[in-house]
């Protein structure tokens, strides 16, 4: 089965960058015949979706766009999201998930519920 661990959470200041990392094996063949993206959550919030990747294109939430950027190393097996210019607001717990290319729809992409496998994520705090 797919598993999933990240790390590089940590205390930043408002203004500054941090990059996670998503370490990735289990698959039945390749990490590119999957869909996986990031999510976050924030104490008494519901999980919601930063950003996300298929075979075509990478995807992201309003609030992050121009300031985070997912990438795929498959030499690696490794899952990046970069984040710059953070925010208080950019504080929670970071997770990412991964669903086979089957189940991954355009339109979805976001969507927490649209995934299947997790990692334990990794806390992110961002102090002004």
């Amino acid at each position: 089965q797919v598993q999933l661990r990240e790390s590089g959470g940590g205390s930043v200041q408002a203004g500054g960058s941090l990059t996670l990392s998503c370490a990735h094996s289990g698959y039945s063949y390749s990490a590119a015949y999957y869909c996986m993206g990031w999510f976050r959550q924030a104490p008494g919030k519901e999980r919601e979706g930063v950003a996300a990747i298929d075979s075509e294109r990478s995807t992201y939430a309003d609030p992050v766009k121009g300031r985070f950027t997912i990438s795929q190393d498959y030499d690696k097996n490794t899952l990046y999201l970069q984040m710059s210019s953070l925010k208080p607001e950019d504080t929670a717990i970071y997770y990412c998930a991964a669903v086979r290319l089957y189940d991954c729809y355009s339109d979805s992409l976001l969507i927490p519920k649209s995934y299947n496998y997790w990692g334990q994520g990794t806390q992110v705090t961002v102090s002004s």
